[in-house]
């Protein structure tokens, strides 16, 4: 399972670039609105260090505002994937995206139907939010798995990426059910390096080195 970074904060992005794993960014509206600067010259930043897709999501919520402003981000470096909200002129969206090349990422996506007619009308990705199915009380994982089932078995070409991601065990368990990407919070990223044992040891070992210098 690949892992991106969920963040539009150029150092995050950085920092966690520089580990060696990172595969990708996914962005959105709110996730920039806590940034300060021009979107579009953040977007560019962003491809500049990652060598992966950049997914950015229009502000608009219209079919023509998706479409104009989706050809306006995708213009801007060939890594770029174009976020769209499922919802009617979001699959009208993203079927007018694909036949113009233009690789998206269907959002906001709850359920296992929604999955199957994003992926149907043309999105190289589909993004459930775990996390979010999980705050109204049904299981997020579950609905992954369903959608992993129903994609796998008639060889949907798209790309599934875990996301509203809350703690490591929601990576661990997508990665076990089979998804191909989740993208990452900063905060959870930085979670999943630590273990208190991992930490205890390189203690350990400091501590023995230190004697077998005399020191």
């Amino acid at each position: 399972m690949k892992i991106f970074i969920d963040s539009a904060n150029i150092e995050e992005i950085r920092e966690i670039n520089e580990l060696g794993f990172l595969a990708g960014v996914t962005t959105n509206p709110s996730l920039v609105a806590k940034e300060n600067g021009d979107f579009h010259q953040m977007v560019r930043k962003i491809c500049d260090i990652v060598n992966g897709p950049v997914n950015a999501e229009p502000l608009g919520v219209t079919f023509d505002e998706m479409i104009a402003e989706g050809q306006a981000l995708a213009s801007l470096h060939p890594n770029i994937v174009v976020k769209i909200p499922m919802c009617e002129d979001g699959l009208k969206a993203i079927s007018y995206l694909a036949r113009q090349g233009i690789r998206t990422n269907a959002t906001l996506v709850f359920s296992a139907n929604q999955a199957l007619l994003a992926a149907r009308a043309g999105a190289s990705y589909i993004s459930p939010f775990v996390g979010r199915i999980d705050d109204i009380g049904n299981d997020g994982l579950h609905v992954l798995t369903e959608i992993m089932m129903i994609l796998d078995q008639y060889a949907v070409e798209a790309e599934v990426i875990a996301a509203s991601i809350r703690h490591p065990m929601h990576v661990t368990e997508a990665a076990k059910i089979g998804s191909h990407i989740a993208t990452v919070p900063y905060k959870v990223i930085k979670a999943m390096i630590k273990h208190p044992l991992t930490d205890l040891g390189i203690a350990r070992f400091v501590e023995d080195g230190r004697k077998l210098q005399g020191l």
